[in-house]
């Protein structure tokens, strides 16, 4: 029931990014509070030269970059101006607060996260954290005690966070992707695979993967002399060798090699198993697709968040996991194992299926919703 008390505009920043792994959810929940509350004034705050900068105006919305990065594992100069990029960030994210005046601060991830949410909380301003991964990064695992609400993928995060603050809501993913049902055909003609056999799709995110790559470049002959289709998205630095692989084949019709794939949608549809990194937006992905997996978690990610995320889904028998450093010598046989086997390949969709959650970022901007002291206007009585 829309509100009839006088409102003012409802103000909210998004604050996080560095990866399209934070970037693409804050978008899809800045969508949501924008058909929740119509004349939402929504700013984002990004890390100068991150993605978001380019991405977030993309996608319609205005964006702010704070000069702050992360700590470098390994030992390098930049790691020098940490302690004074982090005193310049909390400097500008309090200016930002005090000027836009936000009713809500909701927190993604990413490096500039911190400072905004830390800003907020001394202003008495409430907020809420997106954690997207089954184990939270110390920069959220401190704020949570700040934090009003948190929004979470994962169960068992009371061992993190204050549980009375906890919402298992999922990740928002990128509906345009997860929409598979009857594209089946259409994307077999897509890639342009010929051929009768299982189709596996491996991806190792927009950049690609090296371990991944060769993992799949030692075993790929034997994968398809067994009919097994393959759809490799190779990342750019990979592109060129994979292309000269395929030629290399006599049933090169059964190999589609991408640079990036811009159809996830029909990448998905098509795929009987997926190959993947185990990042927190694609395994959310496959959970809500319910496409089997075998995951080899990127070892080149703070606190090994990839491995915890497989973990959380081979704990619940609903995916395969193998180490990066076993992956060129165990990936193929895995394969073969796993994509012949219709048993254990339903086994794994129906565990998937118990995983997944839908309309996480509706929920998310919900729950954000709930924390506001203003008064605003909702659409359609959805706030």
């Amino acid at each position: 029931m829309e509100q009839e008390k006088q409102h003012s505009a409802l103000k909210v920043i998004i604050a996080g990014g560095g990866t399209g792994g934070h970037v693409f959810p804050a978008i899809a929940i800045a969508a949501a509070l924008k058909k929740k509350v119509y004349d939402a004034r929504i700013l984002f705050v990004g890390a100068k030269g991150r993605m978001e900068m380019r991405k977030v105006p993309e996608a319609g919305f205005h964006i702010i970059g704070l000069d702050i990065a992360g700590l470098q594992r390994r030992l390098t100069w930049k790691n020098i101006l940490l302690p004074w990029k982090l005193i310049k960030s909390i400097r500008g994210a309090k200016k930002i607060v005090k000027r836009f005046k936000p009713d809500v601060v909701i927190g993604v991830g990413g490096y500039a996260s911190g400072p905004l949410l830390w800003a907020a909380a001394k202003e008495k301003i409430p907020v809420l954290i997106q954690e997207q991964n089954s184990y939270p990064g110390l920069t959220n695992r401190l704020l949570g005690k700040k934090a009003d609400k948190i929004c979470v993928a994962y169960g068992d995060m009371d061992k993190y966070f204050p549980k009375q603050k906890l919402y298992i809501t999922g990740n928002p993913i990128r509906e345009e992707v997860v929409e598979i049902d009857g594209k089946r055909q259409q994307a077999l003609e897509y890639f342009k695979l010929s051929g009768e056999g299982p189709v596996l799709l491996v991806t190792g995110g927009s950049l690609g993967a090296r371990t991944i790559n060769e993992s799949v470049a030692a075993h790929l002959k034997s994968l398809t002399d067994q009919g097994i289709r393959v759809i490799w998205q190779t990342g750019s630095t990979y592109f060129k060798d994979a292309k000269r692989l395929q030629q290399q084949l006599t049933n090169r019709n059964q190999l589609a090699v991408r640079q990036f794939i811009n159809r996830m949608d029909y990448a998905y549809a098509a795929a009987d198993l997926v190959v993947s990194r185990a990042g927190a937006i694609a395994v959310s992905e496959l959970c809500v697709i319910r496409k089997p997996a075998i995951l080899i978690p990127s070892p080149n990610v703070a606190e090994d968040h990839q491995t915890k995320n497989a973990m959380a889904l081979v704990n619940q028998h609903a995916a395969v996991m193998i180490k990066d450093v076993q992956a060129r010598e165990k990936l193929g046989e895995e394969i073969v194992s796993l994509i012949f086997d219709d048993e254990r390949m339903h086994k794994l969709k129906e565990k998937m299926a118990g995983l997944s959650y839908r309309n996480a970022a509706e929920v998310i901007a919900g729950v954000a919703l709930s924390i506001v002291r203003t008064n605003y206007k909702v659409v359609n009585g959805q706030g």
